[in-house]
C-alpha cells in the first residue's frame, strides 16, 4: 500500500480543522498509509523585515528537512509550483506510484511558506492556486484533493 507522508508546520490549534482532517484520514485508510508529522512554527512578529522572514522560514525549514522520512519522494506545496486539476493530479500520482515511489512525502510550510533549501530538495513542486491560503485551511483542502484522486483513480463516484 502507496505510504503518504503529510509534513506539516504548526499544530491545529482549532477543533474544526481538527475534525475535517481526522475525517479526511479515516477515509483515505483505504487507499493509502497516511503519517502526518507536523513540525513547529517558529514566532513571527506582525511586522518582520525580509531578514527576519528568511530566518523564520529557514529554521521551520530545518524542521521539515529533519522530519522527511527516509527512501520518500518529497513534494513541496508551494505558489510557485505546477498547477494541476483534480483529474491531473490523480493521473500524476498513479504515474508516480508506476514509476516506483511507494513513499510521497507532501509539504505544507508554514504562514511565511518554505525555505529555499525545502524547495531545493523537494523533487516536484505543486501548486493549487495562485491564491494564498491559510496553512491550516491548506491541510485539509490538500486531504480533500488526495481522496479526490485516489477515488478518481479507481473509477469510483465522488468527482463531480
Amino acid at each position: 500500500m502507496l505510504r503518504i507522508t503529510l509534513v506539516c508546520v504548526g499544530k491545529l490549534k482549532e477543533r474544526y480543522w481538527r475534525e475535517a482532517v481526522a475525517e479526511y484520514e479515516k477515509r483515505l485508510g483505504r487507499y493509502c498509509r497516511l503519517d502526518i508529522a507536523e513540525v513547529a512554527d517558529e514566532p513571527a512578529p506582525e511586522q518582520c523585515s525580509p531578514a527576519q522572514e528568511a530566518e523564520i522560514r529557514n529554521r521551520e525549514g530545518e524542521r521539515i528537512l529533519h522530519a522527511l522520512p527516509a527512501g520518500s519522494l518529497p513534494v513541496a506545496l508551494d505558489l510557485g509550483g505546477k498547477e494541476r486539476s483534480s483529474e491531473e493530479l490523480s493521473a500524476w500520482l498513479d504515474g508516480t506510484v508506476l514509476r516506483g515511489a511507494s513513499h510521497i512525502a507532501f509539504i505544507i510550510g508554514g504562514s511565511l511558506g518554505l525555505s529555499d533549501a525545502v524547495l531545493a530538495a523537494a523533487k516536484e513542486k505543486l501548486s493549487f492556486s495562485r491564491l494564498t491560503f491559510p496553512h491550516q485551511l491548506m491541510r485539509v483542502i490538500f486531504l480533500e484533493q488526495l481522496y479526490r484522486s485516489f477515488r478518481i483513480s479507481r473509477g469510483e463516484p465522488y468527482h463531480k
